[in-house]
């Protein structure tokens, strides 16, 4: 072989090597989970659950048009504990097991005047706040303590990736843009590629993929778990960790 074809080879396979090594890379980070933003704490080990209460950042600030007609924001739930998940009316898979289990959550503190639930459409342009207002009667949502928000896409989608969420819309050839370099460490590529799998769910007739979490915040604006709402065993311990929560009365204890 001679020395241009031996150069040629090694520089094929030191190429090769590398796209690799990217590649493995990516993979691992889609696999393990959200991203989180700066300030916030991944789980210890692969063997600690997002469940535990812990400190995964900061929910970031945002202007919604709540179902009553009024704006809601992240002032407005200062000094709350509040549950929050990504819905839309249209889905027929996660949403309403979601809905059904904030239904319960809210039946369950109904006696506890500083607990709220806020459950975000991602679906705006077909979940106006009417739409949103008709949704929530069917659960049973109190106008005070169960907020339902709408308002614009990108706003909304940001949003998810600021609670390292994943929210996709395969139809929308133009889909949001955010700051992802922020909050995944491939940024652009990773975006591109979507959501990782255990972040995000069909919804109705495979039109949005999202996710199908609950989020728990103090009363700090910092969230501090998740908890699959399609998961028995992690929705009994989602009760607990809300009363730890309700229990730390500084927003500055954790």
């Amino acid at each position: 072989m001679s020395l241009a074809s031996r150069t040629r080879r090694r520089l094929v396979l030191s190429v090769g090597g590398g796209a690799l090594v990217l590649g493995a890379a990516i993979l691992a980070a889609l696999v393990v989970g959200p991203r989180f933003s700066t300030g916030a704490r991944a789980p210890a080990s692969a063997g600690t659950t997002l469940e535990k209460l812990d400190l995964y950042g900061s929910v970031p600030e945002f202007s919604l048009i709540e179902r009553s007609g009024r704006r809601v924001g992240r002032n407005d739930l200062q000094g709350k504990v509040w549950v929050a998940n990504f819905i839309y009316t249209k889905c027929t898979e996660t949403c309403p097991t979601q809905s059904l289990q904030i239904a319960q959550l809210q039946r369950s503190f109904g006696d506890v005047p500083d607990m709220r639930f806020v459950s975000i459409t991602v679906d705006p342009q077909h979940d106006t706040w009417e739409v949103l207002a008709s949704y929530a009667r069917r659960y049973g949502a109190d106008p005070e303590r169960w907020l339902f928000l709408t308002g614009d896409k990108r706003g909304i989608y940001c949003l998810a990736k600021g609670f390292n969420l994943g929210v996709v819309d395969p139809s929308d050839p133009n889909p949001p843009a955010c700051d992802s370099a922020a909050l995944r460490p491939f940024g652009a590529v990773l975006a591109w590629l979507g959501p990782p799998a255990a972040f995000a769910t069909h919804g109705s007739q495979g039109l949005i993929m999202h996710s199908a979490r609950l989020v728990l915040i103090d009363r700090a604006g910092r969230i501090r778990a998740y908890h699959p709402a399609t998961n028995e065993a992690s929705l009994e311990r989602l009760t607990p960790n809300l009363r730890r929560l309700l229990a730390e009365r500084d927003t500055g204890s954790r």
